[in-house]
């Protein structure tokens, strides 16, 4: 049976879009607005960020929101109170990226129950490996919230494997090796690492880090389901750039899943 963003992600039948926002960049009070924004432009999921102080998978835009949001006193805490407060003008899944050290902080169980609270739909912790998710999967999945596992240019075929038989939501295909941020171009080797975790899957499969334009959007298309942009978004938010962001948005409108 899919799980919400699964469906979220295939019903359309098109490829699919779901842009990073951090929570907190430029005032808690204004995640509403975005992620409404976001909504309205034809996302077909939102990532929200949770700053953190020692961000060790994302690049120096995302860094410098998240230093925004921390001086803005925002906290995981209070960003599943604030969106609580407007989860029924949300119709698409809200995925939290968050580090462990701040779930742990958080509480667990506690954690699982307000995301549940706030609509949350999945979870991406970058830091959480394969081998010590039992800390964590069994409240996530007790309020059916999914776990969204990573797999890098450099994981084993044998970890993708397995990767692949646990993945619920859609699985995070890291198109560089490194942090998040813009790139020029992308490995000789992503057309092939894209194909094979998509063949190994049994959920969509989005590409991220380093997708950054139109251009590069329509190019992973070709090899997987959709694809996650952030530091992008956050340079267009802070430019006040709305038309840009719904242009990039839209990118995935007719380019149907295959």
């Amino acid at each position: 049976m899919m799980d919400r963003i699964q469906k979220a992600l295939t019903e359309k039948g098109k490829k699919a879009f779901v842009p990073y926002i951090m929570a907190g960049d430029g005032g808690l009070e204004s995640l509403k607005e975005k992620l409404l924004f976001l909504q309205e432009c034809g996302a077909d999921a939102v990532e929200i960020g949770i700053p953190f102080s020692d961000p060790v998978a994302d690049g120096p835009t995302i860094q410098k929101a998240g230093i925004r949001a921390l001086n803005n006193g925002t906290t995981l805490r209070k960003v599943l109170e604030k969106v609580q407060t407007f989860k029924a003008e949300i119709s698409i899944p809200l995925i939290l990226m968050t580090y462990l050290n701040p779930l742990v902080a958080y509480g667990i169980k506690k954690f699982a129950e307000d995301a549940a609270d706030a609509g949350i739909s999945g979870c991406i912790i970058p830091d959480l490996p394969l081998e010590e998710e039992d800390f964590i999967l069994p409240a996530l999945d007790e309020h059916e919230i999914s776990l969204i596992r990573l797999v890098t240019l450099t994981t084993p075929v044998e970890r993708i494997k397995e990767i692949g038989s646990r993945a619920t939501g859609f699985i995070y295909a890291v198109t560089v090796t490194g942090i998040t941020g813009a790139r020029n171009n992308f490995s000789e080797d992503l057309a092939a690492f894209l194909s094979s975790v998509k063949n190994v899957s049994q959920v969509p499969v989005l590409a991220g880090f380093g997708v950054s334009n139109a251009e590069q959007v329509r190019e992973v298309y070709q090899y997987c389901d959709g694809v996650i942009v952030g530091s992008r978004i956050i340079n267009l938010f802070e430019q006040e750039d709305l038309a840009g962001i719904k242009q990039l948005v839209s990118t995935a409108e007719g380019i149907s899943l295959t």
